[in-house]
């Protein structure tokens, strides 16, 4: 009996010892655990950020569709303004980071989308900045009190968004939305409305002959609708990043646009 009650104690003693190691471990996580840590150990990046809104000069500017930010972790930025593509050099220290010497393509796009543009790359552009964030959003703030305002981005659905498109140039009005129960494609080339059968399968979209309205527009709107005219009747690669949509045409013709918002 006294044996018994003596191999009991050593038991007990030995599942004393794992308990305690366990309970410390517990007590260290829940400590750990709190809303301002996992705040501190959401990444900046590694991410693709929306661009949602800038504010310079004390004034708030929404900005263009399209506009997002990737902050690399090989010491590159990339995203784009709205309009233009860039690229940039990117130095992170703690929750600062510093973008310099961007590049960027050279296209023209709508006046008040070149606006927010031009906002967007200047509070980019404004030195250091300090980073801030909570739950899927980043706050991008310069020494001056200049913010940009963005949101951890999820790919936009293919179907049923509107796609304003955006390239080539001149294509400003142009938009397409995709209907899955129909099979098919419609909008506005820019200067004509268009629909079209469209089949989706294995990254590729085949569309059929458009149908469009006859309508005559100034030289640029014709020149853009002439181009995205090339996309139909054939098949094109597609690819969803985040609320961009790229078509590339088997004759090399790309499209980009962007979901509204």
């Amino acid at each position: 009996m006294d044996r018994q009650k003596h191999t009991a104690r050593r038991t007990l003693t030995a599942v004393a010892v794992l308990v305690v190691p366990l309970a410390a471990a517990c007590g260290s996580e829940k400590a750990g655990a709190g809303s301002g840590a996992a705040e501190a150990e959401r990444p900046v990046t590694g991410v693709r950020w929306t661009v949602d809104s800038v504010t310079v000069d004390g004034a708030t500017h929404r900005a263009p569709g399209g506009a997002h930010l990737t902050l690399g972790e090989d010491g590159r930025a990339t995203g784009s303004y709205g309009c233009n593509l860039f690229e940039a050099r990117l130095r992170t220290d703690g929750d600062r980071v510093r973008l310099t010497d961007p590049e960027t393509t050279l296209r023209a796009c709508d006046e008040r989308v070149m606006a927010g543009e031009k906002a967007v790359a200047r509070a980019l552009a404004a030195g250091e900045l300090k980073a801030d964030v909570t739950g899927g959003r980043l706050t991008l703030t310069s020494a001056s009190g200049d913010t940009v305002r963005l949101t951890e981005a999820e790919d936009s659905p293919l179907y049923g968004t509107r796609w304003n498109v955006t390239t080539p140039d001149g294509a400003g009005r142009a938009h397409l939305t995709f209907d899955k129960e129909r099979g098919a494609v419609a909008g506005n080339l820019g200067c004509n409305q268009v629909n079209a059968e469209a089949t989706v399968r294995d990254g590729h979209i085949t569309l059929g002959v458009p149908s469009l309205t006859r309508m005559m527009c100034e030289d640029s709107l014709m020149d853009a609708e002439k181009a995205l005219t090339k996309l139909f009747n054939g098949t094109a690669r597609y690819a969803v990043d985040g609320d961009t949509l790229t078509l590339t045409s088997a004759n090399g013709t790309e499209v980009r646009a962007v979901a509204a918002r």
